[in-house]
């Protein structure tokens, strides 16, 4: 896992915090083109605090942009950290975590089920202000049915949600690869609140891009964190970027009650 540190101020738990999950197909867009740059387009034109990317592919020591979470990191002037679920192309694969917040540490969780393709987790603890933190889980579940239920499982067990290192709110999103109300969403609900798109958002389908007709990105919070706007994000850009679009929210940490 490499991990980079962004040397952006803390901010304030007063203040809203944008986050953003987006699934960049190793940034090869509906042309077929690999293309980096764009997804870093589309994530200026997010504006997010923290950005949760799926299916991205760096390949150290070639071209610049072959190192794709280094080169959209540094683009954007981010912090990051990749969570490597496999080797692809001679690089690493997996999930990415952007941060404009401080990065205090990332631990990447492997989730796979034998005989399907490996599967990650990718946490993130970032440094909120005041001592308070947000951990932030960023996920890509399996295609098949009951892969995604023992991968569900495995998120809240007690080594990963339910871990006695975390102290502060949880926020769990990312490519969960279900259209309808399986057995991972329910399994996930039951301990987190569900961001449901169809409440929040005009257009809840993520994926494939240009004519979406699936809505497979969702993410799930701590009751710590009040929801406060939810959208599909579809400029020119991104729906030729990826074959998904991305989903950005708007939270607010909530005040601690008096004890």
């Amino acid at each position: 896992m490499r991990v980079s540190t962004s040397d952006q101020t803390v901010m304030s738990t007063n203040h809203q915090i944008r986050i953003a999950t987006y699934n960049v197909h190793k940034c090869q867009g509906l042309d077929r083109r690999v293309r980096p740059g764009r997804i870093v387009e589309v994530l200026r034109e997010l504006g997010a605090d923290v950005v949760a990317l799926q299916e991205v592919v760096s390949v150290s020591g070639g071209a610049r942009e072959a190192d794709q979470a280094r080169f959209i990191a540094e683009e954007m002037g981010y912090g990051f950290c990749l969570g490597e679920t496999r080797r692809l192309n001679g690089g690493a694969y997996g999930n990415v975590l952007l941060s404009r917040l401080p990065l205090r540490r990332s631990l990447n969780y492997d989730i796979s089920v034998p005989g399907r393709e490996r599967r990650g987790c990718l946490r993130a603890d970032l440094e909120l202000g005041a001592g308070s933190l947000l951990h932030v889980f960023n996920v890509h579940l399996g295609t098949a049915f009951l892969e995604r239920r023992h991968q569900a499982r495995k998120l809240v067990a007690d080594e990963i949600l339910k871990s006695g290192e975390l102290t502060g709110a949880r926020l769990v999103l990312g490519d969960f690869n279900e259209w309808t109300r399986g057995l991972a969403t329910k399994t996930l609900a039951a301990h987190l609140e569900s961001a449901e798109p169809r409440v929040h958002m005009r257009r809840s389908r993520t994926y494939p891009g240009v004519l979406p007709f699936l809505h497979l990105d969702h993410i799930y919070f701590d009751p710590l964190l009040e929801l406060r706007s939810m959208q599909l994000h579809r400029s020119r850009t991104a729906l030729i970027a990826s074959d998904h679009l991305p989903i950005v929210a708007e939270f607010r940490l909530r005040p601690a009650r008096p004890a």
